[in-house]
């Protein structure tokens, strides 16, 4: 285990040369060698990782460092390095090399913090539990006989199992927030447009968001508090006004107004994560804040919408993957059109291949209405549902997950049953808003439970000081 709890206890320690930076990073290179049976890492960078090392650990000695200065950081296989592999965990892009840097990687390396790989994931960042990459199933810290959830798993993985400080993931539908909960760290999907995506390989485009993994609040605020900046390269990023998210946290919030949304407490939630959950409720009203059940009346419709749209998007997206341009081209290449087809059949995995037909199917003529307009227009009514909601509440609270981490393979022949894993985390990414996962428990078998809070779009300012109020007020003990 680490000897500080979050960055800027290390910067302290750092600074007061109580720290070496240089062997903390070979703490964790040696506990990733250790725990290799994770899988969580599919590329490392120690050597350049240790001069970077050498070189913070300089500027931090002569007061030019960056606010993330020694952060240890790795990176899910989604997002650019320049001349770093970039293979979303697919054998179509087995020897494909990054010609430049993700935004939010070189925001990250701009306040000095050091890359020290990157991470596994489902390929194309799809998946529920991290089992449908090139590289293998990444295992779950707490029992490697579980999944980490997915797609950023080994990025949830990696940051549980402590083999960094934090890491990047990816939510198009729950990809950071589903794995925190199975693997029991903090995890947040920021809110549509607020972090750039230029960088980043798109799944489903009007979905993708770029967020944090940590074991607490702080450094989940500090790091978004990098990379939440507006970017011309990316059309879809936002020029809001810049907040200090990490220097409000401790703030008295006694006067926020809390939701439960009745649609998210069903049959099929587990009776463990529900129990917990109301422990939280019982003890925030103890402390004399205002609950009450809401509704969101759309959110059945929201597993149904949300895979035909993003493999809609997908579809179009991983079109361009045709083996003429860049990445795998099978060698069965007598023809054009035969280079095209075998190409994309063996450089792609199962599940990559079942959203692109379904996706290519609900584009299709005379099927276009039916299902990717009708799906739009859901899409509409579970945005508006949000917006009336946040009218008369600042925070909902809900399940992350229906139950803890599942058995490896266990779901891997039924594609329904696991898209079902994402059942209280689609709509957020439907709507565009901020959620996080809050580790509060573990189940009998000691598996992580995890809570969810949604906010309002770009209010990630009431959710992380929330988010803080609970870590610190009630989980803390």
């Amino acid at each position: 285990m680490n000897n500080y709890k979050n960055h800027s206890e290390k910067l302290r320690l750092l600074k007061e040369g109580k720290l070496s930076l240089v062997e903390n990073l070979q703490t964790f290179l040696s506990k990733i060698e250790q725990r290799k049976s994770l899988n969580a890492f599919t590329f490392l960078f120690a050597d350049e990782a240790l001069q970077n090392a050498k070189r913070v650990e300089e500027k931090i000695a002569n007061g030019t460092s960056g606010k993330l200065a020694g952060m240890i950081i790795a990176i899910k296989d989604v997002l650019a390095i320049k001349d770093k592999p970039l293979t979303c965990s697919s054998k179509i892009l087995e020897n494909f090399t990054s010609l430049y840097t993700a935004t939010a990687v070189q925001k990250l390396l701009d306040e000095d913090a050091i890359i020290i790989g990157k991470t596994n994931c489902d390929e194309f960042a799809m998946g529920s539990s991290n089992e449908n990459s090139a590289f293998g199933a990444v295992k779950n810290p707490r029992d490697e006989t579980r999944v980490t959830g997915g797609s950023s798993g080994g990025s949830a993985a990696a940051v549980a199992a402590n083999l960094c400080d934090v890491s990047l993931g990816t939510d198009t539908g729950g990809s950071i927030r589903q794995p925190a909960a199975f693997c029991g760290v903090y995890g947040l999907k920021p809110t549509y447009g607020l972090v750039s995506r230029f960088g980043l390989t798109a799944f489903a485009s009007s979905f993708d968001t770029i967020g944090p993994f940590a074991n607490s609040v702080e450094d989940i605020a500090l790091v978004l508090e990098v990379l939440a900046q507006h970017d011309e390269n990316d059309s879809t990023s936002m020029n809001k006004e810049e907040k200090l998210f990490s220097s409000p946290l401790h703030k008295n919030y006694d006067n926020v107004k809390i939701g439960i949304p009745k649609e998210y407490f069903i049959d099929g939630l587990s009776d463990e994560i529900k129990q917990q959950i109301e422990s939280v409720i019982k003890k925030l009203k103890e402390m004399n804040f205002s609950i009450q059940e809401v509704s969101l009346p759309h959110t059945e419709f929201a597993i149904a919408a949300y895979y035909i749209l993003t493999t809609a998007e997908a579809s179009s997206n991983l079109a361009r993957l045709d083996g003429a341009r860049y990445g795998y081209r099978s060698k069965q290449s007598s023809s054009l059109l035969k280079m095209y087809k075998t190409s994309r059949s063996e450089g792609f995995g199962s599940e990559v291949k079942r959203r692109i037909m379904l996706g290519t199917y609900v584009l299709s003529s005379g099927y276009y209405d039916a299902y990717y307009k009708k799906a739009q227009q859901v899409r509409r009514k579970i945005k508006d549902d949000f917006t009336n909601v946040f009218k008369q509440v600042d925070i909902l609270i809900t399940p992350t997950t229906p139950t803890t981490a599942f058995k490896l393979g266990e779901k891997t022949t039924d594609p329904i049953e696991m898209y079902l894993s994402d059942i209280f985390t689609t709509s957020a990414n439907l709507a565009g808003i901020p959620g996080i996962n809050i580790p509060i428990g573990k189940d009998q078998n000691k598996l992580p439970i995890g809570l969810q809070l949604l906010a309002n779009q770009f209010a990630e300012d009431k959710l992380l000081q929330f988010s803080s109020l609970l870590e610190n007020k009630i989980l803390t003990p």
